[in-house]
């Protein structure tokens, strides 16, 4: 079973963003930067829920709600196929057993929907294509979605600037390197502001 992040570790995720998380990391985890948020001010954070997904077959999906526990943001490999893969429908299902987000490396329709219901989707594009439900699919086994390997229990975070994946094991050591980084940023912003400039202050100045 995937235990869910505590509130205020999915809070301080959010507030120091996916950028900061991806640099802090070593710059491992980002998304294509294709996939992206359907709706402006869209971001979430939760343990993953690889699916995998039949081509133009979204019954991996509906499969997937039924195993997925609270606080969870379901990680779709749906092979960069544009199609409804997800939609209203769904999202009302997955809000309703407590699941916090979507990515998949696919299409979603309904993002008007979606919205309204504040449900947050990061996907590779929007389309109305119809998907059929055939296949069973994966759940809960590692995939590749928007280039990133994702194991159960990864940590997600999505936001404005795009997707970041955080492996399970790898967690603390990121979090203690994002909050560094944002406090030296914060001593960088304080000596920009009274005129120094980021030549000096990072070190770019070429020998003359």
């Amino acid at each position: 079973m995937l235990s869910e992040l505590e509130p205020a570790l999915r809070d301080e995720l959010l507030s120091l963003g996916s950028a900061t998380v991806y640099e802090a990391s070593g710059a491992e985890g980002a998304f294509d930067p294709e996939i992206g948020a359907t709706w402006r001010g869209a971001r979430l954070c939760g343990r993953a829920l690889p699916v995998e997904c039949g081509h133009g077959d979204n019954l991996a999906i509906h499969r997937a709600l039924e195993h997925a526990p609270r606080g969870v943001v379901l990680v779709v490999d749906a092979h960069r196929h544009l199609a409804g893969y997800w939609g209203e429908v769904l999202a009302v299902a997955a809000r309703a057993r407590g699941v916090v987000g979507l990515v998949i490396d696919g299409g979603v329709r309904d993002t008007e929907a979606l919205e309204r219901l504040g449900f947050p989707v990061f996907a590779r594009g929007r389309s109305i294509l119809r998907t059929v439900k055939h296949e069973p699919g994966r759940i809960g086994e590692p995939v590749v979605a928007g280039g990133v390997p994702v194991r159960a229990g990864d940590v997600v975070l999505g936001d404005a600037d795009g997707v970041v994946l955080i492996r399970a094991e790898r967690l603390e050591e990121v979090l203690e390197a994002s909050r560094a980084r944002v406090a030296r940023e914060e001593r960088i912003m304080e000596r920009l502001r009274a005129g120094e400039l980021t030549l000096d202050l990072l070190g770019l100045r070429r020998p003359s």
